[in-house]
């Protein structure tokens, strides 16, 4: 029998994932617990993760079911009319364009009036400093750390995500929208970061409201969710933050809280519940570590993942001379890195072999010289634009990101 998320929660508050790895999540998140002052478990805000499994985001809903109506009739909405109105803003609608495609594009271009432009520049900014540090830390700590746990994990095979010939593009595209967030501008309405974004949100729903009938939402809760929503956000900002420090990267605390007010209206955009849209990094290591111990155990989908990802880097185009031993040499690269920043438990459980740590220890030495030094500070800007372009190309080769990108059809 098919249970409905509707049902499900009325019977019972949270799905049967909640807790369930929990004596692992605080193996886990040993390390993270003093960082994020926290002495005593908050049972409210367990209680609130819990229940925010079985939470969607309402906006975006509506606009996915407008988007799977056939063309043509009432209220349907296409993937091109999507793009179009993401391009051309609020103003450049057509009379006849369906209501909601006009609230969704009201609504993203309604800011908050808590958001800091210039605090924003200040954190794209920063963001773009921390050069291939970030793209290191989003690929292993963020994406293939998220890889331990069971649920989003279990829907990105279920949907064929980052599996077979897929891996690399996929990665690329989401590569894609996180390099896109350091443009100047690109997060004001109608900039190409906010566009993106936009279109994440929408494709977000649209795999949630496909999914949902065939769900197992009594294990799991909700395909896409409120919880998983602000463990996404978390592994993007304050997970980087805590990251790029292992590395040898300094973050001042203007900087810190500048790239979390980044992300903090980036999470709005995406629909991320407000109660979890917090201000300071000190308060989303808090929120992460309640998730973490709200999360299941690795299920079969983490390794499958992972194992996929790791290999999908054989395959990057690499440019200049030797690309097979620059692979070769960015594979195992990869494998210490992760041994590090995932621990020898993770790396079991992945079927992933096990390296001595020397990536990281060539990798302080170069940021030490690349941030602590004139000759290096005065360079980590061009050197941020040259990494957004270099992953850019070695990921996509010469072909061109979907995501974001005007329909044909």
């Amino acid at each position: 029998m098919t249970v409905t998320p509707e049902k499900t929660a009325s019977v019972m508050p949270y799905p049967q994932r909640f807790r369930e790895g929990e004596e692992r999540g605080r193996r886990l998140g040993r390390a993270l617990k003093p960082i994020a002052g926290v002495g005593h478990l908050d049972e409210k805000l367990m209680d609130r993760i819990g229940r925010d499994y079985f939470e969607r985001d309402d906006l975006g809903d509506q606009l996915a079911r407008a988007m799977r109506l056939r063309s043509g009739e009432p209220g349907a909405v296409t993937r091109r009319q999507l793009d179009e109105a993401l391009h051309s803003g609020s103003a450049g609608l057509p009379d006849d364009a369906p209501q909601i495609l006009r609230d969704y594009i009201a609504h993203l271009e309604d800011t908050p009036e808590w958001v800091d432009w210039e605090k924003i520049e200040r954190g794209q900014k920063a963001y773009l400093r921390f050069g291939q540090n970030a793209a290191d830390i989003l690929l292993q700590l963020s994406l293939i750390g998220g890889y331990r746990f069971g649920g989003p994990t279990d829907l990105l095979v279920a949907t064929g995500g980052l599996t077979g010939e897929t891996t690399l593009r996929r990665l690329a595209e989401t590569s894609h929208w996180t390099m896109s967030l350091s443009i100047p501008d690109g997060l004001r309405p109608g900039g190409e970061a906010w566009r993106l974004t936009g279109h994440v949100r929408a494709m977000h729903a649209v795999v949630n409201n496909a999914m949902e009938p065939r769900w197992d939402s009594q294990r799991w809760g909700l395909p896409i969710n409120q919880s998983d929503l602000a463990s996404t956000l978390g592994l993007f900002d304050a997970v980087v933050l805590l990251g790029v420090r292992t590395l040898g990267v300094p973050v001042s605390r203007k900087d810190s809280d500048a790239v979390m007010h980044m992300w903090r209206y980036v999470g709005w955009l995406m629909g991320v519940a407000d109660h979890y849209l917090v201000e300071g990094e000190r308060e989303r290591h808090r929120v992460n570590y309640h998730i973490l111990l709200s999360q299941a155990g690795i299920s079969e989908a983490g390794p499958k993942l992972t194992q996929a990802l790791v290999e999908s880097q054989r395959r990057r185009h690499r440019s200049g001379p030797l690309p097979r031993l620059r692979a070769r040499v960015g594979h195992e690269r990869l494998l210490s890195m992760l041994t590090v920043l995932l621990g020898r438990e993770s790396m079991r459980e992945f079927g992933l072999p096990v390296r001595p740590p020397w990536a990281h220890a060539y990798l302080v030495t170069l940021n030490t010289l690349r941030y602590r030094t004139p000759f290096g500070r005065a360079r980590l800007d061009a050197w941020g634009e040259r990494v957004r372009d270099r992953e850019r190309k070695e990921t996509f080769g010469d072909s061109r990101p979907d995501i974001g990108r005007p329909a044909t059809t």
